[in-house]
């Protein structure tokens, strides 16, 4: 299933129905990567099972498949053209491992799909569901490896140019890669949100795409900035169907999310009066 051509918001409202009202979206892939025996001990983290496992990535995949997930996130999140350079691929090559990480989700998908009609060798109550595969888009932090998405102070030093030049070329050739969103994970302040969206309107992307940001202190995001104004940002753009929490204490998401649901009512009521 992808979202072809239609209004985004529309075909995720209509996902949602026909899933029952709630997705379930897969979990740690790192975590399972070693649990299966990938060495992650690198500057790429998964997206180094591009290059040296694909397999066992493709296998993780199907595993979530099976065990109910709805959405499958790719292995790209710390995977950047830059990051693939400085390892002595070319600009190419780098590219089409980008590419990569979306086939392999899309196979484990088909792969998945083809054992529900069959029946699954250890899984036969598995039923077929529907499955959407999003491209993980990590922040600039994440390339930095140094621990700095979960305190986005870099956002001091950098410009909203600069990090726009950065992700251009990965946006790009994610959102043609066959995946059915763009799920920007992580994101700890408020310039590389306004980045992102910027990013999805110049490019006039026509991959839908989620926003996803992290908290420590359940008000704001990691940086400091208001998770109200990181809200706000996604959702004036066309382009992004949600907004969401990652990687923050679960004893935060609640309240973080209400507060979400609080801004994008507040912009909803707006536009009807308009």
């Amino acid at each position: 299933m992808g979202f072809g051509s239609g209004d985004p918001e529309a075909l995720m409202r209509d996902f949602l129905r026909e899933v029952g009202g709630c997705a379930v979206i897969d979990g740690g892939l790192a975590t399972e990567l070693e649990a299966n025996g990938a060495d992650l001990n690198d500057p790429l983290w998964s997206a180094k099972c591009l290059i040296s496992s694909p397999h066992l990535i493709r296998k993780v995949h199907l595993d979530y498949l099976e065990a109910g997930a709805n959405i499958i996130i790719t292995s790209s999140y710390q995977a950047t053209i830059q990051g693939f350079e400085s390892r002595g691929f070319s600009a190419e090559e780098s590219e089409a491992l980008l590419r990569k990480s979306a086939e392999i989700a899309c196979e484990a998908r088909d792969i998945f799909y083809k054992g529900c009609s069959k029946g699954f060798e250890n899984h036969n109550e598995t039923k077929k569901h529907t499955v959407l595969v999003a491209a993980s888009i990590g922040s600039y932090g994440a390339y930095l490896a140094d621990g700095s998405e979960y305190s986005g102070e870099y956002s001091k030093e950098m410009t909203l140019e600069n990090l726009k030049n950065f992700h251009r070329r990965r946006v790009e050739v994610l959102a043609e890669s066959g995946a059915d969103l763009i799920a920007f994970e992580t994101i700890p302040n408020k310039l590389e949100a306004q980045a992102y969206a910027e990013l999805l309107e110049e490019n006039n992307t026509r991959t839908p795409a989620w926003f996803s940001f992290n908290s420590k202190d359940g008000i704001n995001v990691v940086s400091g900035d208001s998770l109200i104004e990181c809200a706000s940002i996604a959702d004036s753009c066309k382009k992004v169907v949600a907004i969401g929490i990652n990687c923050t204490p679960p004893r935060f998401i609640q309240g973080l999310i209400l507060s979400i649901r609080k801004v994008l009512l507040y912009t909803c009521h707006l536009r009807k009066q308009m």
